[in-house]
């Protein structure tokens, strides 16, 4: 790997966060009493915008829009719900988190860096020259990633061929991925859609990030989606709406055993979500705020 887990290697502890919660984020969260995980997920979601805020910011580059209104759903998966190992992220049996909206990589890399696959510091390199972070997730270069993404509409049919390869391999991983819902206008999804539904994948989970919002207009006034939530039980699928920025709806939601059916977990949120001037704003897709405005976003963060 071109960005090397140091603590894993050394032995040493990494560096406290800015907030009050220890090292080890998804062992506090799971150690923690069931009323009270959805609230340390709220406050780790709240961190990972506050990181987001600063990567882009100091790159004065990035998809800042997607990052935000997808950081509760990384969160609450990577601290809630998936069987990582940072330590050890190449370990057969872990579960698999493809984030097909690979230009939202910030979000991604931001949730990596703090549940320690990788320094946190290291986020200083976002998209500089011959940084292993680039605009968008590469497998061979940053640990904990899983596919990389960013041609829209390979996501699904990557995340279906894994979870019939959890199958055949008769192991018990999940697969998870994350879609952008304008994404959803590739047909490719729809193909893998037919055959996950056809295969029975109860293995496999679609998380679809509906904010409404892709480069340059509304998806409805792009090319409609809806119904949406529809056409995927017409593949067969277990469909499950659910509010994107609800840690604890998030948490029941994929917690939830399977029917032996794929599921798609339609998550409403809203892009830019946490920074009042990027809220649903078409022109924030992939724009960097300017120093005077990540201090204001920051403030706002509570950070």
């Amino acid at each position: 790997m071109d960005i090397e887990n140091k603590y894993a290697e050394d032995g040493t502890a990494p560096p406290p966060l800015a907030f009050a919660l220890g090292p080890n984020l998804a062992a506090e969260v799971a150690s923690a009493e069931p009323a009270r995980r959805a609230e340390l997920l709220a406050r780790i979601a709240a961190e990972v915008r506050a990181t987001i805020v600063r990567t882009v910011g100091g790159a004065r580059f990035g998809h800042i829009g997607g990052d935000l209104s997808v950081a509760d759903v990384l969160t609450t998966l990577y601290f809630g719900v998936l069987r990582v190992r940072p330590e050890d992220p190449a370990w057969p049996d872990r579960d698999r988190l493809v984030l097909s909206k690979g230009h939202c990589a910030a979000a991604l890399y931001a949730v990596l860096s703090l549940a320690r696959f990788f320094p946190v510091e290291a986020l200083e390199r976002f998209v500089q020259p011959l940084s292993p972070l680039s605009g968008h997730p590469n497998r061979r270069k940053v640990p904990g990633v899983e596919a990389n993404t960013g041609a829209l509409g390979h996501g699904l049919p990557f995340g279906v061929g894994c979870a019939v390869a959890a199958r055949l391999a008769a192991s018990d991983r999940r697969v998870f991925v994350i879609l952008g819902d304008g994404e959803l206008q590739e047909g490719s999804n729809w193909e893998a859609a037919m055959a996950a539904g056809h295969q029975g994948l109860g293995n496999l989970t679609a998380v679809v990030d509906r904010n409404g919002l892709q480069q340059g207009a509304r998806t409805e006034a792009t090319n409609r989606l809806e119904p949406l939530a529809d056409k995927w039980r017409a593949f067969g699928w277990e469909v499950a709406d659910v509010n994107g920025h609800d840690t604890r709806a998030l948490l029941e939601v994929f917690s939830r055993p399977h029917d032996g059916r794929p599921r798609c977990v339609i998550a409403h949120t809203v892009k830019g979500k946490g920074v009042s001037f990027i809220e649903d704003r078409v022109e924030w897709h992939h724009k960097a705020p300017t120093p005077a405005q990540v201090a204001q976003a920051l403030a706002e963060l509570g950070r």
